[in-house]
């Protein structure tokens, strides 16, 4: 029997191999025949593959998984990816696509899984209309935090949240670190978890947020336990048990 051809196209390499391995246990007959960084490599794989599905990140620099939605349209079943919940609209419950959310679950992965494979005999719907209705979502989403303000001596200096490496509670404060040093700020981690986009950050630990892009590997222990290493720093950072099941597949 021929196998179900499938590309990803997801920006954020952690969560692009997160999604692979996950998709091999949920769907172990799924032919993943390419997996692309962003927007213009997915639209050369989609017209080189000519895949019978597409995982999609709707938001990435550059070309946006809404243009390659709109190429793929009538041509491969889609499945969106978005760590916005105000993007799973009814359109997507209605059958046109499904959707899952970031950081990825592997009960709804199964699910989008079982209705993608409801509709392989059956021909890709054509998306312009769902497509539409989520451009205008996009442009009206909420904008996540994009720098923070942090002292220095007499001066303020702004930190745009793409140089932090992670952000760690200390005692009143929270550390904002980045490659090369490191800075407080007043800010709650509490409350950075709620304005931080949650396709760039994850919280790792009660007393830590990590930057997805910073991370070089993650580590497990004989005993189970989660450990990250960076790329800019040489400290490691443990992953606690409550969040171990965002890195399940690594």
């Amino acid at each position: 029997m021929k196998k179900t051809r499938a590309v990803i196209v997801e920006d954020e390499a952690v969560l692009r191999t997160q999604l692979e391995e996950l998709l091999g246990k949920v769907w172990p007959d799924l032919a993943i025949v390419a997996s692309a960084e962003d927007g213009d490599s997915g639209l050369q794989a989609l017209d080189e593959h000519r895949p019978d599905v597409m995982f999609l990140d709707i938001q990435m620099p550059g070309v946006s998984g809404l243009e390659v939605a709109q190429r793929a349209s009538g041509r491969c079943h889609v499945v969106f990816v978005t760590a916005y919940t105000q993007y799973a609209v009814s359109a997507f419950e209605a059958g046109a696509v499904d959707y899952v959310l970031k950081p990825f679950n592997e009960a709804r992965l199964r699910l989008a899984v079982g209705r993608v494979k409801e509709r392989l005999s059956s021909k890709p719907v054509q998306l312009e209309g769902l497509l539409t209705e989520l451009a205008a979502r996009v442009a009206q989403a909420r904008p996540y935090m994009r720098w923070v303000t942090v002292a220095h001596g007499a001066n303020v200096r702004l930190l745009t949240v793409d140089e932090i490496v992670f952000f760690q509670s200390d005692s009143r404060y929270t550390r904002a670190v980045t490659a090369e040093g490191e800075s407080l700020i007043r800010t709650p981690l509490k409350e950075l978890i709620d304005e931080l986009d949650p396709a760039q950050f994850w919280q790792i630990h009660r007393s830590t947020i990590v930057n997805l892009s910073a991370i070089d590997s993650v580590a497990r222990d004989a005993y189970g336990h989660l450990t990250i290493r960076l790329r800019k720093r040489s400290e490691q950072l443990r992953v606690s048990q409550p969040f171990a099941h965002l890195f399940r597949q690594m």
